[in-house]
């Protein structure tokens, strides 16, 4: 088992994970300030939540109302 976790390359995967972390929060958050999204609220934050790089950039792009 510590010849697998030895073996991943975690130079190149922590960033990753840190923007992923970011990324997740931020929008948790934003989707926590945000009265109306594009679509039902609770889909985008299955979305956040379970797509985990991508939902929440998903988020960003679509979700998100212009109703400002």
């Amino acid at each position: 088992m510590t010849e697998i976790f030895q073996s991943i390359p975690w130079v190149l995967i922590a960033p990753i994970l840190v923007i992923e972390g970011i990324l997740l929060i931020v929008a948790l958050i934003d989707w926590v300030r945000t009265e109306q999204t594009n679509g039902p609220k609770w889909v985008w934050l299955l979305v956040i939540v379970l797509l985990n790089l991508i939902g929440p950039i998903l988020y960003f792009i679509f979700g998100r109302s212009n109703d400002r």
